[in-house]
Formats: C-alpha cells, structure tokens, sequence
C-alpha cells in the first residue's frame, strides 16, 4: 500500500491498523486494507502471511524454530513484510512493543514452540500491564500431540491467558484468517492489549482454502466509546462547582491518541494538569498548566494538586499505587471523576463519583463542550486562588539535582543535556530503575509517543529492544535508548539485530556500577548494607564487561565518557551518526539518588525532596 502524500509513518500505520467499516462482510469490521481476496487454495502457513498482508502488516520480529518453521518459508517470499531476526524471542516481544508505541499499529511478533514461546512471556505480560496492542504468533507442536509432553511442547495458550486479552489455539487450517483477523481487532480496539495466537504445526502445513475478509465472530465483544450523555452532565456539573480540580491524564489518554482533545478540554476548564509515567508527551511539559508528573518519584506541585484537589479528572487512568502511595491517604478531600474505555477499571481501586465509560477521543470533546455551556452561564469558578498556590509549589520544588561530589558524572546531568541537545522530536526509551525514572523527570516531552517504557511491570532488558522497534517504525526520528548497566546486560545481544538489519540506535548507559535502584533502596531502609548490587561496571570495578569494547564486538560505535567536559561532544559525535548503532558509557556517580521520593507504604503528603526532608505544605502565598 503506498503512502498518501505527506503523510507521516505513524498516520499511515494507525489508519492500517484499525478496523475498516467498508470492508465487505457479514460480521464485524475487519481490520487491513480492506481488499477482497476470492477463495485460493494454499497451505495454511502461506494463509497466516496472506492474512498477515491483508491486515496491512509491514514489519515482524521473530526467530524462528521447528513448530513455526513451515510458515517462515512462504513468508521468505512476501514481498510487505519485512521480517526482523532477533537473537532472543524476548527481544522479538519488546521489539513489537516500541514499534506499536511509536506507530499506533498493532506491534506483531512470532516466535516457535515451547521454550520460544515462553521466552515472549515477560514482553507479553510487560504489554498487558501497559495496554500496548500486539499480536504474537507461536507454533505449536501437532494437534495430535497436544498433552503428550511432546518436544517442545508447552501450554502458551494457558500460561499466557491471565495477561493476554485473549488466547486462540488454531488447529484448523480454514479458521486462520478468521482468528488472525480476531487477534487484531482484539489487540487494535477497546483498551489495546496482547493477543496470543498459537497455531499447531499440521494446521500450517495442510492444505486450506484462503479467502478475504473473512466474517468475525466475537459474542459480547462491544467496547463502548461514546460517553454516556448524562454522566458526561453530572461530570460537567462537578466540573462547574470545584475550586481546586486537577486532570489526571494517564496512558490511556496516549492509547486513544486523545492529546489534542486533552489539550482542547484542559484549556477549557482551566485546571492543573499531572501526567503519569505512561502519559509523558501527551500534555506538552512546556504548557503552563502542566504541573508535573504525580507519584513516588513525581514533581512536588505534581502530588500537591492531587493530594489538595476538591475533585480529581481521571482520564485513562487506573490509580495504580506509585501514583496513589497509601491508597486510603490519596486525595482525601477530593470527589472523582472517572473516564476509561475499560469498565472495569472504574472504581477498582478509587470509588468513582461519577465514572464514564468510553474513548477519551470522544468522551472529551462532549465534557469540553457541556462543560462550555455551563461556562456560558456563568458557572464556572474562579480558580486563581488554586493557581496561586500550586505556583508557589512549582517556583518553591522545582525539580533539581546535587552535584556529585566523588568526581564521576552526575547521571540527571548527564540526561538533561542529552534531552537539550536532542530535543523532542526524538523518542526516548527507558529501561527500568533509576534511568527512568532521572529520564521521566529531566527530559523535556512535548508530544505524544516520545517516551517509552516499561512502566507497570518494570521490565529490566525492555530498553534496547524496544529502541529496536521503535526505530522500525519510526526511522526517521533519533531513537535513544536510555539504558542502566543492569538492564542493558539482559537483552544487549539485539544490538546485533541492529547492526545486521541498519537499525542504528543510540544507547545512553547510565553505568553507575551496580542495581540503582535496588542499592538505593538499600541506602534508605536497610542501613547500606549492599548485598549483591555491586555488577563491577563502572569507575573502580574491573569492568566485566567493558561496555566500549562490548560495542566494538557487536560493530558499534562505543564511546566511554567519565568528564563533565566531554559529555556534549560525545552527545553530538552519536547524533551525527547514523549507519549503525552508537554506545555511550557514561561513568555516572553510584551514590545519585532519585528524589523526590515516596516511601512504599506511606501518604503522599510524606514525600521527601530529599533524605529526611518534606516540603513546607502550609506556607503563605
């Protein structure tokens, strides 16, 4: 399919992955490009890359084994699909991941039987826990088999139904197209998830008749995305009475690709906006009524307009406890309004006063607009005095840092800078720890899709895979990996997937020697005492492995940077290339520590902006 004129990758991916109400069928919408293909006979392997082309796929990543080996022979032949050989199954699931997070485009990865397919579990459970739509294909041994304990045998479809949206065996050849088409728009529509699709070995391998579009059968299957209208009035009506209102936008607001609507009610009511971990980029940090990002390690005006909101706005939010600290202490003086395409989030973990079931594309602009009307009126308050104090907060808290002072790099320097000299036009790429969370607070996000990370699950190993895909999808924009030593040491042998597929990355390891988050917690709560953080990386170690030449062997650039003065040309040196990947190894201070901070277990109010020191809640304006 080509390209509509000066449209961008991500558009076109987002129009291919969602469902076409042109298609010509019985049942529901069918995702793809909406083509009539007339019955063909084929093997049921050449079926599942036919349904994979209809469905408007472009990109793959998988590796693979015996179980799956029948269907990567016709896909040898396809000519729109590219196929990503990955160097662990588990690289092949992140890697769909970012591809999804920076196109929209429901990610796809295939791995084989067996150990291949539990290898994508940790991506798959990563994907459910952040609602990334993505499709992963496994082989399965022959239905015959099934329950024998044959080679390479596994239940994937039971052990990944908790964390899939659903889980489909396939051992008819004539039910591939079918299901295929199911798994897309289960991963693509409501709230986004994973879907697995296991597909026995003789259903590959004998003969079918292939048609498109087929017709899909999903009893019960209806999400709900217009708002209904007298919740969205009774919220409006909240909306009009509060005097302290905060918008709390999570990463359901990125799913539904509702940023400008945000923006268009955020600026119509006039409220303070906080953005989740999951939600950076989709209200500009430069906008004068961002205030922050809430939570354990959130900006301090961030927590304060929470915790001293007469009524808090969730939008795709699921009040998860980094946010809400000691949930009964959360917000305590606030009503809620509660907006999510995902019933069952309303009220699990914060009782809502008014929940409205829909997209966010939708429901905003209908709370926009009664909210307008009763404006009109002359209803709605003056909230000044709300600003004034969350101002003070701002201009008293602002988010900082200590120089180190053992002579390495102060790491939130070190990201700051690669942020300025970047800039937003980038996407950034965390792993899990410390790097995260200095990456979610000293980079400035400006528009959705800029920042990703392994934010429910806290996947070590997510980074560089992840970077792979996103630059897959993405190829146009600088793609950085912000990676700790730690991290980086799972899933670094996709940096051969990169180099052999031109896939060039740029990696910032924040090499502070050890598990930073977890000796940091050590420092806090268990007296120093380090046991097993050391990973003798960095300054003093014996540095197994040197990261430098690590790069070297796998045909990157690696540059070691351990001055505060070669820390913006070795910045500038990696932006200027661009013909495989480039390792920066930042020999960062291993006694940084990420502050603000919420102690697990304990109300927000009681965030420290450093060791043993909390904000000054209740000083003068």
């Amino acid at each position: 399919m080509g390209q509509a004129p000066n449209a961008t990758p991500s558009t076109v991916a987002r129009a291919v992955s969602k469902p076409n109400p042109a298609a010509p069928l019985a049942g529901l919408p069918v995702p793809g490009l909406g083509r009539v293909v007339e019955p063909t006979e084929m093997k049921g392997s050449a079926a599942i890359i036919r349904s994979l082309e209809e469905l408007g796929v472009k990109d793959v990543f998988g590796l693979p084994g015996g179980a799956i080996l029948p269907t990567y022979d016709p896909l040898m032949a396809s000519e729109t699909i590219n196929h990503v050989l990955v160097r662990h199954e588990q690289g092949a699931g992140h890697a769909a991941q970012g591809y999804a997070m920076v196109t929209g485009e429901v990610g796809v990865c295939i791995a084989t039987s067996g150990p291949g397919a539990t290898n994508l579990v940790t991506a798959i459970a990563d994907a459910h826990m952040d609602s990334v739509p993505m499709v992963a294909i496994t082989g399965q041994v022959n239905s015959a088999f099934i329950g024998t304990d044959a080679f390479q045998e596994a239940d994937i479809v039971g052990i990944t139904m908790p964390i899939t949206k659903h889980s489909f065996l396939v051992t008819k050849g004539e039910d591939i197209p079918r299901i295929l088409a199911q798994a897309f728009y289960l991963a693509g529509t409501g709230r986004p998830g994973p879907v697995l699709v296991d597909i026995t070995k003789d259903a590959q391998e004998k003969p079918t008749v292939f048609s498109w579009p087929p017709v899909m059968d999903l009893p019960g299957y209806r999400p709900v995305t217009k708002g209904h209208a007298k919740q969205v009035r009774e919220a409006a009506k909240l909306l009009t009475a509060s005097l302290r209102p905060v918008i709390y936008a999570g990463g359901g607001v990125q799913k539904a690709h509702a940023s400008r609507e945000l923006m268009a009610f955020a600026e119509a009511t006039g409220a303070p906006v906080v953005t989740t971990l999951t939600a950076r980029g989709v209200f500009p940090d430069s906008h004068e009524q961002h205030v922050g990002m809430p939570g354990m390690h959130g900006a301090v005006s961030a927590v304060a307009a929470l915790q001293q909101s007469d009524l808090v706005i969730a939008l795709g939010a699921r009040f998860d406890d980094r946010v809400t600290g000691q949930l009964a202490s959360f917000a305590p003086g606030a009503k809620v309004i509660h907006a999510d395409i995902d019933p069952a989030e309303i009220s699990k973990n914060r009782t809502a006063d008014v929940p409205i079931v829909g997209s966010l594309e939708e429901v905003l602009p209908d709370l926009t607009e009664e909210f307008a009307r009763r404006k009109a009126e002359g209803l709605a308050p003056d909230l000044s005095p709300w600003w004034a104090t969350l101002n003070r907060l701002r201009e008293t808290y602002p988010m900082g840092f200590t120089p180190s002072t053992d002579g390495a790099l102060t790491p939130q320097h070190v990201i700051q800078r690669l942020g300025e000299l970047t800039g937003p036009e980038a996407v950034y790429v965390a792993g899990v720890g410390q790097h995260q969370m200095w990456a979610s607070q000293f980079i400035k996000y400006e528009r959705p899709h800029q920042w990703l990370n392994s934010a429910g699950l806290g996947t070590m190993g997510y980074a560089i895979p992840a970077a792979m895909g996103a630059k897959v999808g993405e190829p146009d924009r600088v793609v950085w990996a912000i990676d700790g030593d730690g991290c980086f040491q799972m899933t670094n042998q996709e940096l051969a997937t990169c180099v052999i597929n031109k896939i060039p990355i740029k990696v910032a390891l924040i090499n502070n020697s050890s598990l930073g988050m977890v000796r940091q917690w050590q420092t806090l709560f268990y007296d120093g005492r380090y046991s097993n953080t050391e990973l003798n990386t960095g300054a003093d170690s014996i540095r197994v492995p040197d990261f430098v030449k690590l790069a070297d062997a796998y045909g990157c650039v690696g540059i070691r940077v351990e001055r505060e003065e070669d820390m913006d040309a070795a910045i500038q040196q990696a932006l200027e290339i661009n013909d495989r990947p480039v390792i920066i190894d930042f020999i960062v201070s291993k006694d940084a520590m990420v502050w603000p901070m919420v102690p697990a277990g304990v109300p927000n109010d009681a965030i420290q902006i450093a060791r043993g020191m909390t904000p000054e809640w209740n000083e003068e304006d």
